[in-house]
C-alpha cells in the first residue's frame, strides 16, 4: 500500500484549510447579507406601520379632517396599507430571510390571498381618490354633489375593499389560478425544498395573471391617468382666467382699493385663502409678476401629479408586468427578481402616507399636533378665528365647496359673479391639488 509523501501530505493541509476557510468566509458574507436584509426590512415595515397609523389617529383627533369626503378615502387608504404592513410584509419578510415557508399550506393559502386582497384594495383606494379630484375640480358644483353623496362615497369604499375579494380568496382558496400548471407548481415546489411545508409556492395560469393583472393595476392605472390629465388641464385654465382677472383688475382707479377674499369653510388650512387686492396707479410691492406667480403654480401642480403618478408606476409596473409576461415565457423569471418587484410593491403601502397625506398642509398641522403632544402653537394654528371684521358676506356655493366671500367695493365698480366663480374655481384647484 502506497504512502503519501510529506509533500503531498502538505498539499492537502493547506487545501483543506483553505476550503475551511473560504467556508467561513461565505458563512460569515451570508450571515452579514442577512442582518443587513432584516434590518432594511424592518425599517421598511416600522415605517409603513407608523405612517398609516399617524394617518389614522390625525383623522380620528381632528374634525376639520373630517370634513373633506377625499379625507375617508385617505384613511380608508391608510387602513388598507397598514394592514399590508401587520399581516402581510411580516411574513414574506420572514420567509425571504430564512429561506423557507414553516406555516403550512392552508396559511400558505391564506397569506397569499391577504397579500393579493390588501394590495389590490390599497391601488382601488388610489383610483377612488383621483376620481373624486376629478369629480371636484372638473365638475360643475351639482354634478359633485350628486356624484360624491355620503351614500357614493360608502358605496365607493365598499367596492375597494370587495371587488378584491373575487381575484383573491375566491381563486386561490379554490386553486383556480393553479389550473393548467399543475406539473409546474410541483415542479417549482421539489426545486425549492421537497415539499409546501418548506416552500410557499405561488404561480399563476394566463387567466388568472390577466384578469387579476387587469382588475388590480391596468384598468385603475388608465382611470388615474385620465383623471389627473383632466385634473391639470382645469386646474391650468383656472390659472390663465385668474391672471386675466388680475390684469383686468390692476388698472388705475381712485378711491379705497377692492378686496377680494375667498375662503373655503369646509377647507381645514386658514391658510389657503385667495385675495385679490387691486391698488391706486401702481402695484403693491408684495405682488409678484403675474408670469412667475403662474409658472410657479403651473410647475408646482406638474410636479405633484408627476410624483403622484411617478411612484405608483415605479413601485407597482415592474410586477404586474412580470406577472403577465411570466405565464407565456414558461415561467422563467428569476425568483430574485419576482422578490425584488414584490417588495417594491409593498414600499409603495409606506410612500402613501407620504403622498397623501404628508402634502397636505391640513394633515400636517394635525401631526404636529399629536407628535407635539396637542402644543398650543400648532393648535391656535388650525383654529378659524381669524380675526377680522367683514363688510359683508355672501356664500356661494362653487365645485361642491360653500365659500365665504368679502367683497368690498367701489362706487360704480364691481366684480361679476363670473369672476368670483373663477376664484373660486382656482382655490379649489390649488385646494384639491393640496390634497392629491
Amino acid at each position: 500500500m502506497a504512502t503519501a509523501s510529506p509533500q503531498q501530505l502538505l498539499d492537502d493541509v493547506i487545501n483543506t484549510g483553505q476550503q475551511q476557510e473560504q467556508q467561513q468566509q461565505q458563512e460569515l458574507l451570508s450571515s452579514l447579507e442577512t442582518v443587513v436584509l432584516t434590518i432594511f426590512l424592518s425599517i421598511i415595515i416600522i415605517m409603513t406601520v407608523f405612517g398609516n397609523l399617524l394617518v389614522m389617529v390625525a383623522l380620528c383627533r381632528d374634525r376639520h379632517l373630517r370634513k373633506k369626503k377625499t379625507n375617508y378615502f385617505i384613511v380608508s387608504l391608510a387602513f388598507a396599507d397598514l394592514l399590508v404592513a401587520l399581516v402581510v410584509m411580516p411574513f414574506a419578510a420572514i420567509e425571504l430571510t430564512t429561506g423557507e415557508w414553516r406555516y403550512g399550506e392552508i396559511f400558505c393559502l391564506v397569506r397569499t390571498s391577504l397579500d393579493v386582497l390588501l394590495t389590490t384594495a390599497s391601488i382601488l383606494h388610489l383610483c377612488c381618490i383621483a376620481l373624486d379630484r376629478y369629480y371636484a375640480i372638473c365638475c360643475q358644483p351639482l354634478v359633485y354633489r350628486h356624484k360624491m353623496t355620503p351614500v357614493r362615497v360608502a358605496v365607493m369604499l365598499s367596492g375597494c375593499w370587495l371587488i378584491p375579494t373575487f381575484i383573491s380568496f375566491l381563486p386561490i382558496m379554490q386553486s383556480w389560478n393553479a389550473i393548467g400548471i399543475e406539473d409546474i407548481i410541483e415542479e417549482r415546489r421539489a426545486l425549492i425544498g421537497g415539499s409546501n411545508d418548506t416552500s410557499c409556492v405561488f404561480l399563476v395560469n394566463r387567466p388568472y395573471a390577466l384578469i387579476c393583472s387587469a382588475v388590480a393595476f391596468y384598468v385603475p392605472l388608465a382611470l388615474m391617468v385620465l383623471a389627473y390629465q383632466r385634473i391639470y388641464v382645469t386646474a391650468m385654465t383656472h390659472v390663465r382666467q385668474i391672471e386675466t382677472l388680475q390684469r383686468a383688475g390692476s388698472a388705475p382707479v381712485t378711491g379705497t382699493a377692492p378686496v377680494i377674499t375667498v375662503r373655503s369653510s369646509t377647507s381645514s388650512d386658514p391658510s389657503e385663502h385667495y385675495r385679490l387686492r387691486t391698488t391706486t396707479g401702481s402695484s403693491s410691492p408684495e405682488q409678484a409678476p403675474v408670469a412667475n406667480s403662474r409658472m410657479r403654480v403651473e410647475t408646482k401642480a406638474a410636479k405633484t401629479l408627476a410624483v403622484i403618478m411617478g411612484c405608483f408606476c415605479l413601485c407597482w409596473a415592474p410586477f404586474f408586468i412580470t406577472n403577465v409576461v411570466d405565464p407565456f415565457i414558461h415561467y422563467s423569471v428569476p425568483w430574485q427578481l419576482w422578490t425584488a418587484w414584490l417588495w417594491l410593491g409593498y414600499i409603495n403601502s409606506g410612500l402613501n402616507p407620504f403622498l397623501y397625506a404628508f402634502l397636505n398642509r391640513a394633515f400636517r398641522r394635525a401631526f404636529l399636533v399629536i407628535l407635539c403632544c396637542g402644543d398650543a402653537r400648532y393648535t391656535r394654528q388650525g383654529s378659524y378665528s381669524y380675526g377680522h371684521n367683514h363688510r359683508a358676506c355672501s356664500a356661494a356655493s362653487v365645485n361642491g365647496t360653500s365659500m365665504a366671500l368679502r367683497l368690498s367695493f367701489l362706487p360704480n365698480r364691481s366684480y361679476s359673479d363670473n369672476g368670483r366663480t373663477i376664484l373660486a374655481n382656482e382655490q379649489e384647484s390649488q385646494d384639491s391639488l393640496g390634497q392629491l
